[in-house]
């Protein structure tokens, strides 16, 4: 099963987004800011890390950095609804995907599903 960290400090957002990848079979474990998900990313292995970017503490472009340090095979997935943070973080994490808010769930799920296709084919 695919292991998504989530990292986003919207309660509202944070429950909805879990609820609807955990109902397209993903595994999600979900904190409220990047500062609480440094530690999980030292000691589970994940194979997403879905996070908004615009955070207090530490903003979801440095928690990429952070993951990409500690664990490379995990792929990134920012959220954002700001159209000038989308541009750095296009800067600063070109290897991550990009989805602007307002997005619905659907589109989420597929831009996962298509994250992980090779690999959901491996596994058949």
């Amino acid at each position: 099963m695919i292991r998504i960290l989530l990292a986003e400090d919207d309660l509202a957002m944070r429950s909805y987004l879990k609820r609807a990848l955990e109902k397209a079979g993903y595994s999600v474990v979900a904190v409220a800011s990047g500062v609480e998900a440094l530690p999980l990313m030292k000691i589970e292995i994940f194979d997403l890390l879905l996070s908004d970017i615009v955070m207090p503490e530490m903003d979801g472009i440095e928690l990429a950095q952070h993951c990409n340090e500690l664990s490379p095979q995990t792929k990134v997935m920012f959220i954002t609804g700001f159209a000038a943070v989308s541009l750095r973080a296009s800067r600063d994490a070109p290897q991550a995907r990009m989805l602007s808010k307002p997005f619905h769930l659907n589109d989420l799920v597929m831009e996962v599903e298509r994250l992980f296709e090779d690999e959901l084919v491996a596994q058949l």
